[in-house]
């Protein structure tokens, strides 16, 4: 199984970037996916998750309103399009998967987890 997080990248606030993260080796459909980041120092938080079929989304307040996740489980991607970047968004962000769609916020219930790509966001 693997996860392939890629699109990060150095903008301005206000700028926009989508991510994105391809798996491989294993039923993608059957799994919820979510992004989480880690700034410098911090824990690795939860930014948003996508049920298995994309029908139910659920965002950290942090971001709601600014940015999106979406799948594509024909291509056996998820997404995370992100808007009105500020700096405190800088971070890396990863990808993760797991079986069920419950427990989102805690890093211990994700089966899988992509490498990373690093968010950076200048003022």
């Amino acid at each position: 199984v693997q996860l392939q997080a890629s699109g990060g990248g150095l903008v301005q606030a206000g700028a926009s970037l989508r991510l994105s993260c391809a798996a491989s080796g294993y039923i993608f459909s059957g799994d919820a996916m979510a992004w989480f980041r880690q700034a410098p120092g911090k824990d690795r938080d939860f930014v948003a998750a996508i049920s298995p079929s994309g029908g139910v989304t659920e965002y950290a307040d942090s971001v709601k309103g600014r940015f999106t996740i979406s799948r594509d489980n024909a291509k056996n991607t998820v997404y995370l399009q992100m808007s009105s970047l500020k700096p405190e968004d800088t971070a890396v962000y990863y990808c993760a998967a797991k079986r069920f769609y419950s427990a989102l916020y805690d890093t211990n219930t994700y089966e899988y987890w992509g490498q990373g790509t690093l968010v950076t966001v200048s003022s």
